[in-house]
């Protein structure tokens, strides 16, 4: 292991054992629960980007392109709130290599957070006292691409293979930037692929992961595709600043089926340790 990735790992095994052992000095489970805005993505500085891993149907024989990169340009940040935002881009394509075509579909690329492991185990996010994802994102590439684009959230749950996952819905057509709140309660429950016939509930108390998925395959979209991130947390109702997208026809998105979206090798890629 890396002198640079030890000392991160050390960093973390602190940062757990001071916040529980904060925790227990503070009696927090005797306190009302902590409602305040909590931020799950964001980059603090250049190196940050390092904290999370890419992906995309070339890695397999496909032929799209993907990029992930911390972005300061002054032009495109400009409406952010932050001088440092994170730049999602690449190719869509639909094509895969020509000893791969009926064997393997193409068109994917996704993104995730690397998992946290400490000495005492792994780092995870309890948001299992807030009500929806605030995203703040800017659309760009092509607007063909505009509603294949998921959200993907991994707790530490029995199943592995447990993928929670939301299609996301911008309002923006211009290239700037909006918030999008999505209902953590309306997030699928996916498997391998294919969405799980019986429902159950987030485990809120232990979110392990964050991603974006831009899935072409699934609606035949190609192109470049151009997402840029600021930030996402976990809010509350005070905090919702516009209506929040449901499973539901409603005045600010489009409704949204239950049906599978995730392709096993997106999900592959997102239960993945590296």
């Amino acid at each position: 292991m890396a002198l640079s990735n030890f000392g991160i790992y050390l960093q973390r095994s602190t940062k757990l054992l001071r916040d529980n052992s904060v925790k227990i000095l503070r009696m927090e489970g005797a306190n009302m629960p902590n409602h305040a805005p909590m931020t799950l993505l964001s980059l603090q500085n250049r190196e940050d980007i390092s904290h999370f891993a890419s992906g995309c149907d070339a890695d397999i024989g496909g032929t799209s392109s993907v990029r992930l990169d911390a972005d300061e340009d002054a032009e495109r940040n400009a409406g952010s709130g932050s001088p440092l935002t994170m730049r999602f881009w690449g190719e869509m394509n639909l094509t895969v290599k020509p000893q791969l075509q009926g064997r393997i579909r193409g068109g994917y690329a996704g993104f995730r957070s690397k998992p946290r492991p400490t000495l005492f185990g792994e780092l995870t996010d309890d948001v299992s006292n807030h009500k929806y994802l605030a995203l703040r994102m800017r659309l760009g590439g092509s607007p063909r691409t505009r509603n294949s684009y998921f959200v993907n959230l991994q707790t530490d749950g029995p199943i592995t293979t447990d993928l929670w996952q939301h299609r996301l819905y911008f309002q923006r057509n211009d290239g700037g930037w909006e918030d999008i709140f999505i209902p953590l309660e309306n997030f699928v429950l996916t498997n391998t692929g294919e969405m799980v016939s019986e429902q159950i509930e987030m485990l809120r108390e232990r979110v392990r992961t964050i991603g974006i998925s831009l899935l072409g395959g699934n609606s035949g979209v190609s192109g470049p595709y151009d997402l840029g991130i600021a930030s996402v947390r976990a809010v509350n109702e005070e905090d919702v600043t516009k209506p929040p997208c449901m499973f539901a026809t409603t005045s600010s998105c489009t409704p949204v089926t239950h049906q599978s979206v995730v392709e096993k090798d997106v999900q592959n890629f997102h239960r993945s340790s590296v």
